[in-house]
């Protein structure tokens, strides 16, 4: 099939972007495969979400298949790697190189999948200057050198979440047009910087909820709450002077007689006699 470069008119909508990779991985294992041709119900099936979804999500990219054949593979690849634009590479500098960056960095898939790591930085003068994966590591301080010099797109930042806000202001000082945050914080950015957040945390926080429902456990709530005050204090007896219904009120003689209803009320006190 001839492939158009005439790219779809249509603004295509974040949360269809945020399903684009996934279609991607898909179609990459089925022209691994030696298919051909895909349907959507494959494709959903293969991605997770359902058809319709697929087909409304595609036609944004200009593609609607064809009715008992589905969609070119090798075509749709072309079209989501144009979209997503990878069809050149995206030079990163990872910010940061602490057990999670040095994981980063010595990870094969990105640069596999056009982000090569281009650079490494951190403030510790412990680990500046020492390599990682062939990339000798880089002073925080001279990040705007490095950016100009590798051409940096993106900058990942794998620092404390107490460091973060600093790093992504030396980022964006730096021209760096977008930034991944590994950081369990929230950061702000100028709106011309794409911001995305990945926190592991929250992820497992996600799972512990459904494994929780899967295995039926069940947590008792809480007892009620009581007072320091209320503990170190016993409670009046009722009717006593400090009790709030005895406040302002003065004790009268006078036995008590059966009241309407079974209840009880004080009897008048006598006139005097």
């Amino acid at each position: 099939m001839a492939h158009s470069a005439k790219r779809p008119s249509r603004k295509i909508p974040e949360a269809t972007v945020a399903r684009l990779p996934l279609y991607l991985r898909s179609l990459v294992g089925i022209a691994d495969d030696g298919d051909p041709t895909i349907s959507s119900e494959r494709l959903a099936e293969l991605s997770g979400f359902n058809a319709a979804q697929v087909r409304k999500d595609l036609s944004y990219l200009g593609s609607y298949g064809t009715r008992g054949v589905g969609y070119d593979v090798e075509y749709l690849l072309f079209q989501m790697s144009r979209e997503l634009g990878l069809t050149h590479d995206w030079p990163v500098v990872i910010v940061g190189v602490g057990n999670l960056g040095h994981a980063l960095a010595n990870y094969g898939g990105f640069q596999e999948r056009g982000f090569p790591v281009a650079a490494l930085v951190d403030a510790d003068p412990r680990v500046v200057g020492t390599v990682i994966n062939g990339i000798t590591v880089g002073h925080i301080d001279e990040l705007p050198e490095i950016a100009a010099g590798q051409q940096i797109a993106i900058g990942i930042i794998a620092t404390p979440a107490s460091a973060a806000q600093e790093v992504a202001d030396r980022l964006v000082a730096a021209e760096v047009g977008s930034i991944l945050n590994f950081a369990p914080t929230i950061l702000s950015v100028p709106d011309h910087v794409s911001l995305r957040k990945v926190d592991l945390a929250v992820e497992l926080q996600i799972l512990s909820f459904y494994q929780q429902r899967k295995s039926g456990r069940t947590v008792p709530p809480p007892a009620a709450s009581v007072t320091p005050s209320e503990l170190a204090t016993p409670p009046e007896p009722s009717g006593s002077p400090t009790s709030p219904e005895s406040h302002g009120s003065r004790a009268t003689s006078g036995t008590a007689e059966a009241a309407p209803g079974g209840g009880s009320r004080s009897a008048p006190p006598r006139p005097p006699g």
